[in-house]
């Protein structure tokens, strides 16, 4: 799961999948992780109006803020990305790959609502925390309906 700094958006996903797996007892079938375009963040937890949102639905994350790496594109299966200029960024970063095998899509289009694009919250205010909360919750559950 993939946004620019890692701190807002990505680390909502990989928090939420996390659970969803965990709830369905399919984590030993999953590795979830997220990671950034950008080095910005590098090192840093998510932002604390994400932690707080998270919380707020009895999620918890350790996640640290990472750059996605070329082996990232050689042994995920799926690089969920939550706007057009990730996409962008990750098909260009992915052709400089060899044997890329993951899937590069928006999380956007499993989404039941056909919300395409997860906003970024970081200049927003706790509601756009959770409105991107409820976008990754309807888009892992379709996502993992999908593939599970």
């Amino acid at each position: 799961l993939v946004s620019i700094g890692n701190i807002c958006r990505s680390p909502i996903a990989e928090a939420v999948f996390r659970k969803l797996v965990t709830d369905e007892k399919l984590e030993h079938k999953w590795r979830t992780d997220s990671a950034a375009v950008s080095d910005w963040n590098v090192g840093r937890s998510p932002d604390s109006r994400a932690l707080s949102c998270l919380r707020n639905h009895g999620i918890e994350t350790a996640h640290k803020a990472r750059q996605i790496t070329k082996e990232d594109f050689q042994t995920f299966d799926h690089i969920l990305c939550m706007d057009e200029s990730n996409l962008r960024d990750l098909n260009r970063k992915s052709n400089q790959v060899k044997d890329c095998k993951a899937k590069i899509e928006l999380l956007g289009t499993y989404d039941p609502q056909k919300q395409l694009i997860i906003e970024d919250p970081y200049y927003g205010n706790e509601k756009d925390f959770e409105t991107v909360y409820e976008q990754c919750l309807r888009c892992c559950k379709a996502f993992l309906e999908k593939y599970h």
